[in-house]
Parts: structure tokens; C-alpha cells; sequence
């Protein structure tokens, strides 16, 4: 024990006990040391782990890596004698009458005030054979697992199989961890899709696209009914649909059950599902006995989300203190990343109020679902849901209960839509929940006008650095899923008073992404690593692994999977192909200028037949090929490559495809010959990684037959030469490209869209289209002709200098993994065995392919094989087309 000792000092102080070593017990008793200072308390914490408090919610990242220092700040208040720690004690026993706890090792503590916060443990049920399996709960577990999984692959001379019992927070962050770690790894989930208890289906059934897409095996409305066990070791698990899963591990995470027995033992009274039953001072029916986080029962519910742990900390810290703070409801909002994914949910989530009505916008292929629950006139927010892309979550979650200012779906970011620029947040919003911060507190904080949160110091000159500002609220210090709106309203504040804001590229980055370019090529930086040691601080984020991924891959052209690049990159850039809304993959070979033999024609033909792809011709003059396991791609890309096709880049931030007219070389209106300089274009910029993706289009003539106005670069053939376009988008923001350059011979133009490419790759922010760039640049297109065309800033050569190297380096990603035996092994089936069908893909036969099924057709097809008079096929092992006729 550190810190103060049992016995009272004098009259007037009172000794706090705190029962338990997690973060709500941390969160109380740092409350009352920054409250107190041991005016009129001693506070001692008894927690059973050996580990002083940690953070729970990341154990992911400890099992990452098997390292991570968890420990929760501030640890200072240890070294008070004011504050005293136990730890590896746990309390056994507690008299009410003489107000003692007695701990393991027989230490007798008196206490004034007893606060249970011993939290929760990881059920395992009465299986048989279910001694053998793991649970997925503290540093220990976690420690455990690392060196179970290493060992087990070492002794097997394969990755060590896993299964992993739920499909809720904790259990996707028990797969995905151990499949980063190199384990082959399924979840078992009784729900018929991920995270039933927070996400509705269509998000459930997103996030399990996703998850399947990276390698996790999926075993949706089953449980495990055995463990089974041979000589010892475990050998596989039994399920509830009578299938079996051949495993050497498994490891439960199927919820959290409350460490009531104090209170049993006590007499207190008891939530119906378990739990000490609390009123709104967070009191248990004993007084002097108090009850936080996990354990508590609160309206009958005990919850395992932070927020409500702290904040029920610092009821109790009030209520100790002679205050009357209450707490009135359990805010389940949850913002996280799982295997890489941002997930995101609260309010209303599952839409159960009366009459209300969900907005909700889908992309499958890119693996978003955005939902906001409304009421029934379409005005007040209710809730909402997030998985892909949870960036709307931070500004909208303090607006729940509130009237929008405009459409609902303005405020999904998938949508494309303009945001709306009013709804500046209330001061009674609450920013972080974690830690119970307002809008108000934080506006307050950076003008100077008042002090932070209780425990926070407020600063008489404002705090105007997104660091200081944390330190000074609390807010984002937690979970950290708040900073986004801290750091906007830091900037919406220093911009009313004309400072200087800041162009921080994230929290671990002070630099802008335009400087981040610029120190990585000046300093020669080549890893993650180094740039974040020299550059930033902490272990990066999902803002800025994929920028240094893109800056990296630009700068160097190397493979961008090794080096401890893959981590950084998206689903899509991992996998080299891009993901569709049943869990598979499209094939996108590159095909210049739409140019193709007949022999490389019978090629695609022959792997589509092989494989049972979807075939179609897209806008981009390319041939996509749909429906193929992340297994299959090796294969599919070997015979592809070996015929002399590249991979087209469909799924990366870089140049996708030049279209073209067919030119002067057969239209009897062509002045130019596009085909030939859409090729040379492609064949330059091929793999170019940039902030966004970008599109080319070469026209023959004034005609515009390939729309290269629409484009990133366009090229329109003239009498004299080539115009030259410029910042050309579609999508949902489309807009004209504009004219660079006159009449330009081949070499010039071919210098300046170097320059223009490069100087926009070094320039604009993270996932900035070209359009976009230019509006927000001084000056618009003028500084760009400034700069591609004058060289004003006598940068020209340095650009071209660039793109050269580009071009010297170029390797194709499919022909370098296929030569590579450890870089193939990134592309291992999800399911147990390679040829086992995977039942959560159904395909449906129309028009002489086959397509994935609707749900409707799902369900159809379960019943009787066959839906709307199509063929349903479940598994993914397609049926050639013989077989289906």
C-alpha cells in the first residue's frame, strides 16, 4: 500500500474505501484528491489485479502488440498521503457494523464510507469442456493470450486457429487482435449479426461485411454447446446448429456479469439481473455504502460503458463532499474502432420510440452505414447509428433532443451533401460524455472566462491548443471519440477572436498534411515509426495512419503492404481489391485507354468462367469482375497477370483509369490521336498515390465523346495541340474542370500535368478532390497556372523531378505479391477450410450471371431454394453456367 495508513489523523477526517481497481474507482478517487486535497477525506482504493487502474477500453491495443502501458493518468495522486493504493488484495469481507473490510492477506481497513466499484467479470457458461477456454477481460487475460497464440502457432507450424464466443464489443476486439497477431481467427455470435445489442441490421450486417473481408470467420445465430477437448488440449467447439469448428483456442466474450457478492453478503438490495440496486445519489440501500460503474444497478440496468462509470464517480465524489449532484440517466452512446472499422451508435439507436422515422444512407460496396432517428415530422434527432465512416457522430450526438436546422441527411457525411452551417451547439450540449463536459465549459476554458470540469484547472488566459484545452476540460481525454468537435469548437472560437488556427493534421500531429509531406521527404523519413518519433506523438490514428501511408507510398514506391504498412492502410488498399456488400471482392484489371486485344479478352473471359465472376464493362472503359473470397484473388491475379494485365488501382487513393474517344485513329472527326496519349498518360501516372482518387479523360476533339471535363485532368484535342483542364469532379459534389492551357505539344503538356499532379498530392488536405483544392487555394486557378505554367515559385523541375522518380519505380502491387510467398500469406480464406462454402454468401442467377441475393431472396431461399422464380445459391462456391442452366 502506498499512501495514507487506516487509522484516522483527527477529528473531522473521514476515510473513503473504495472497493475495486478500475477506472470508475481511478475516476473517484482522483475527483476527491483534486476536490479535497485530504482536508476532510482519506481515501484508500483496493483493487485485486496487480496492475494499478487501466484503461479497459484499450485492451486491444495491449493485445496488438503485447506491451501497451494502460496504466490511467493521473497516476500522481499515488504518491499522496492523502491517497492510498492497494493492489493484488482482494476484499473478502465487510462488517457494517464496525465499518471494517478485511482484504486476502488479512489487512483491516475502518472506513467512514464504503463505495463498491468492483466491477464486472467475463461469464463463461456451464459447457462441457468449457474449463479449457480463455475469456477476454483484463491485462492478464490479454498477456495470456498473446503468448497462448504464439505458442500454439509455434507447436502447430501454422497460425493458431481461435474461436472467439460473442460478437459484441468486447468479442470483435478479441478477434481482431488475435488476428492481428497472426491467428486465424472466428466469431461465434448468437444474434443474427454483429453487435445486435447496440447496431440495427443493416449496420450489423455492414460491420460483419467488413469483418468477414478481413479474414474473421463469421458464425452468425448460433452458440457454442461444447468445448471439445483430446488429450488435454482443445481441438474444436460444438454449435448450437450442430456444426462444428475445428480450433486449438477459445476464448468467451459474451458480455459482462456484475461482482455483487459484497453485496450479497451484505444484505443490500439487488437489481433484477443482478447488480447493487443504486438510487439517483448513486446510494445503495445501506448508508455509507455506495455503488459505482459495472456494478452499480441503475433503474434496474448495469452498464460496462465509461461515461456512466464517471459519471456516477462524480456523483459520489459530490455527495461525499456535502453536495447534491445526481445521476438521472446512463448515457450508452459508444464511439470505437473494432479490426480497424469506426462504429458509432446512440439516443434511440434502434428507432423503439413511437413513430419515429430513420434517414439512413448505404453504401455496401464502401462499406458504410450511416442511420439518424428522427421524429415523425422529420425536425428533432433521436439517435443514431455509424459503421465506415462515424465522422458525423461527434457534432451530432450533443444535438440529440434538438431541432435541425436543415435535412437530416445533410448531416451524414456519406451523403455528400453541403453540412449545414448553423446549429452552433448550445452551452448546455454535452461534448464529452465521458467525462461530462459541455459545450460551454469548453468555450469558457479557451476565452478565459471560466475553469474546466471538476478536477480540471482553468487557465485566466484561455486555453487555445487543442492539448491544453484537454488538460484544462477533461474533454477527449477518455475515449477520445470528442476530439473531433473539441478541436472544431476551439477553432470556431479562436476564429471569433481573430487568432491564428491551428491546421493540425490530428492529436498526434501538430503539422498540417501539406507540412507532414514536406518534413517526410526533407528528412528522408521511410516508416510509420520514425515519422511519428521525429513528427508526432502518441501511436497515430485512423486520420493520420492513412495519410502517412499515402505520403509514404508517393514519396518512396515501395510495395505498400510491407515495412508495418498494411496496418495503415484502408480495408480496400489491404486487401488490393475493392470490397463488395456480401464480403466479397471485384477484380479490376488495367486496361489503358480501353484498349484491348482479343487474346487478353479471352483471358478475363476464361478467369471469369473459372471463378463464376460478375462480369461488367464500367465507366472507365475497364472490365470489372465481381464475387471473389479474398482466397481466390491470388490465383485469379496470377493468371491475369501472367496474360500481361496490371492491376488497375480501383481501390486505392490514385489514379483510377484515362478515358478516351477513339480518336483521330478511326473517327473521321478526330484532329488528335487520344487513344495514343491516353495510354502514354495511364502508363505515366499508374499507382501515383494522391490525397484522393483521381480520373483523366483524353477527347479527339471538341466532341467531348470521353467527357474529360468531368475529370481530374482533362485533355481536349485541338487543331494546334491539346487544352489542358484542370479539377474536374463528379460524384455528389460534381464540378467543370477549368482551362489550364492552350494548344500544348505532347511534352508540354505532359510537364505540366506533372506539375499539377505533384504540386496537388504535396499541397491539399487528406481526402481532398481536386476541385475542393483549388476553391480553397489563394487564388484559385490563377495560382495554380502561377505555379504549373509561370513557375513562379521555381518549383517546376522539383515536380517533375518527382513524378520521374514515380515512373522510374513503378512495380506492379499484384505482380509483387505474386512473386512474394510472405506477402501472399496476407490472403488467407476466412472460413475454416479453403473449398468450404461461406453460407453468408448467396448469389441469385439473372440475365446469365448470377448477383448477390436480397434479403428477401434470402429468406426465400432458406425456406425452399428458390426466390422469384431465380436460383439461389448459398455458399461461396459458384456453379458454372452449365450448372445453373
Amino acid at each position: 500500500m502506498t499512501g495514507s495508513t487506516t487509522e484516522n489523523r483527527g477529528a473531522g477526517v473521514r476515510d473513503v474505501v473504495i472497493v475495486g481497481g478500475g477506472p470508475a474507482a481511478h475516476r473517484l478517487a482522483d475527483s476527491l484528491h483534486a476536490r479535497d486535497a485530504g482536508r476532510s477525506l482519506r481515501v484508500t482504493v483496493v483493487g485485486e489485479e496487480r496492475h494499478a487502474p487501466y484503461d479497459r477500453v484499450a485492451l486491444s491495443t495491449r493485445l496488438a502488440d503485447g506491451t501497451t502501458d494502460l496504466t490511467l493518468q493521473p497516476g500522481t495522486m499515488w504518491a499522496s498521503e492523502h491517497v492510498g493504493l492497494v493492489v493484488g488484495e482482494r476484499v473478502e469481507t465487510v462488517d457494517a457494523t464496525a465499518r471494517t473490510a478485511t482484504t486476502s492477506t488479512g489487512r483491516v481497513l475502518n472506513w467512514d464510507e464504503l463505495v463498491l466499484a468492483t466491477g464486472s467479470s467475463a461469464p463463461v457458461p456451464e459447457l462441457p469442456g468449457a474449463e479449457h477456454a480463455r475469456v477476454y477481460r483484463t491485462i492478464d487475460d490479454v498477456d495470456a493470450l498473446v503468448a497462448e497464440t504464439a505458442a500454439l502457432t509455434a507447436a502447430r507450424g501454422r497460425p493458431a486457429q481461435v474461436v472467439v464466443a460473442g460478437g459484441g464489443l468486447l468479442g470483435l476486439e478479441a478477434a481482431g487482435g488475435l488476428a492481428a497477431l497472426g491467428a486465424d481467427a472466428a466469431i461465434v455470435h448468437s444474434g443474427g449479426w454483429l453487435m445486435s445489442a447496440q447496431l440495427d441490421e443493416g449496420a450489423g450486417r455492414a460491420l460483419g461485411r467488413i469483418i468477414a473481408g478481413q479474414g474473421i470467420g463469421l458464425h452468425l445465430g448460433a452458440r457454442p454447446t461444447a468445448v471439445l477437448v483430446d488429450a488435454g488440449e482443445v481441438v474444436g467447439v460444438e454449435l448450437t446448429n450442430g456444426r462444428r469448428i475445428d480450433c486449438d483456442l477459445v476464448v468467451f466474450a459474451i458480455g459482462i456479469s456484475p461482482r455483487d457478492e459484497l453485496a450479497r453478503e451484505l444484505g443490500l438490495e439487488l437489481g433484477p439481473r443482478g447488480g447493487v440496486a443504486i438510487d439517483t445519489a448513486c446510494a445503495s440501500s445501506m448508508p455509507g455504502i455506495w455503488a459505482i460503474g459495472e456494478v452499480a444497478s441503475f433503474e434496474g440496468r448495469c452498464t460496462g460503458l465509461v461515461a456512466p462509470a464517471n459519471a456516477m464517480a462524480e456523483v459520489v465524489a459530490d455527495r461525499l463532499l456535502g453536495g447534491s449532484a445526481e445521476f438521472t440517466t446512463v448515457d450508452d452512446a459508444t464511439k470505437l474502432k473494432l479490426s480497424g472499422v469506426d462504429v458509432a451508435s446512440f439516443g434511440d439507436a434502434l428507432a423503439r420510440t413511437e413513430h419515429a422515422l430513420e434517414i439512413v444512407y448505404a453504401d455496401p460496396a464502401r462499406g458504410l452505414y450511416q442511420k439518424l432517428v428522427m421524429t415523425d415530422d422529420a425536425k428533432t434527432l433521436l439517435g443514431g447509428v455509424f459503421v465506415g465512416d462515424a465522422a458525423p457522430y461527434s457534432s451530432l450526438r450533443p444535438l440529440l433532443g434538438t431541432e435541425l436546422s436543415a435535412e437530416p441527411a445533410a448531416y451524414l457525411s456519406a451523403s455528400g451533401m453541403a453540412p449545414p452551417a448553423g446549429d452552433e451547439l448550445p452551452a448546455s450540449a454535452l461534448v464529452c460524455a465521458c467525462n461530462n463536459v459541455t459545450a460551454g465549459t469548453i468555450r469558457d476554458a479557451i476565452t478565459g472566462e471560466g475553469g474546466g470540469e471538476s478536477g480540471g484547472t482553468g487557465h485566466a488566459e484561455g486555453c487555445t491548443e487543442l492539448g491544453a484545452l484537454k488538460t484544462c476540460t477533461r474533454a477527449g481525454t477518455q475515449c477520445g471519440s470528442c476530439v473531433p468537435l473539441v478541436k472544431k469548437l476551439l477553432e470556431a472560437e479562436l476564429k471569433k477572436s481573430g487568432a491564428t488556427l491551428s491546421k493540425a493534421l490530428c492529436e498526434h500531429f501538430e503539422l498540417s498534411r501539406q507540412e507532414l509531406f514536406e518534413s517526410v521527404r526533407v528528412l528522408g523519413l521511410t516508416s510509420f515509426d520514425e515519422i511519428i518519433a521525429r513528427l508526432g506523438t502518441g501511436r497515430g490514428c485512423d486520420i493520420c495512419k492513412p495519410v502517412i501511408a499515402s505520403v509514404l507510398a508517393t514519396q518512396h514506391g515501395s510495395y505498400i503492404l510491407d515495412g508495418g504498412r498494411g496496418g495503415l492502410q484502408d480495408t480496400n488498399d489491404r486487401a488490393m481489391a475493392n470490397m463488395q456488400k456480401d464480403g466479397t471482392y471485384s477484380v479490376v484489371p488495367r486496361i489503358p485507354a480501353g484498349e484491348i486485344t482479343p487474346e487478353k479478352l479471352a483471358v478475363i473471359a476464361a478467369v471469369a468462367q473459372e471463378f463464376g465472376l460478375y462480369t461488367k464493362i464500367t465507366g472507365g472503359q475497364r472490365i470489372d469482375l465481381f464475387g471473389a473470397r479474398l482466397d481466390q484473388l491470388p490465383e485469379i491475379w496470377r493468371q491475369l497477370v501472367d496474360a500481361g494485365f496490371e492491376s488497375g488501382q480501383a481501390y486505392g487513393k490514385a489514379l483510377r483509369n484515362v478515358k478516351s474517344c477513339v480518336g483521330s485513329t478511326w473517327c473521321r472527326y478526330g484532329v488528335q490521336d487520344s487513344v495514343a496519349m491516353a495510354i502514354r498518360l495511364e502508363l505515366r501516372y499508374r499507382g501515383l498515390r494522391s490525397p484522393h482518387k483521381l480520373k483523366f479523360g483524353v477527347s479527339g476533339c471538341a466532341r467531348e465523346c470521353a467527357e474529360a471535363r468531368g475529370k481530374d485532368v482533362g485533355v481536349i484535342a485541338t487543331d494546334q495541340g491539346w487544352n489542358l483542364y484542370v479539377g474536374g469532379n463528379g460524384g455528389f459534389q460534381p464540378a467543370h474542370a477549368q482551362l489550364l492551357a492552350s494548344d500544348l505539344d505532347d511534352e508540354t503538356l505532359i510537364r505540366y500535368i506533372d506539375r499539377y499532379l505533384m504540386y496537388y498530392i504535396r499541397t491539399a488536405d487528406r481526402l481532398q478532390r481536386t476541385a475542393r483544392w483549388m476553391e480553397d487555394l489563394e487564388g484559385g486557378l490563377e495560382h495554380v497556372r502561377e505555379v504549373v505554367v509561370d513557375d513562379r515559385l521555381g518549383l517546376a523541375a522539383e515536380l517533375e523531378a518527382a513524378v520521374a522518380t514515380h515512373v522510374e519505380h513503378y512495380e506492379d502491387e499484384w505482380a509483387a505479391t505474386l512473386a512474394d510467398p510472405e506477402r501472399l500469406r496476407r490472403f488467407r480464406s476466412f472460413v475454416n477450410a479453403p473449398h468450404t462454402p461461406d453460407p453468408s454468401i448467396a448469389r441469385v442467377a439473372e440475365r446469365e450471371q448470377f448477383r448477390p441475393a436480397t434479403a428477401e431472396e434470402r429468406a426465400a431461399g432458406a425456406a425452399d431454394g428458390t426466390a422469384g422464380g431465380a436460383v439461389l445459391i448459398a455458399g461461396a462456391t459458384i456453379p458454372t453456367r452449365e450448372e445453373l442452366a
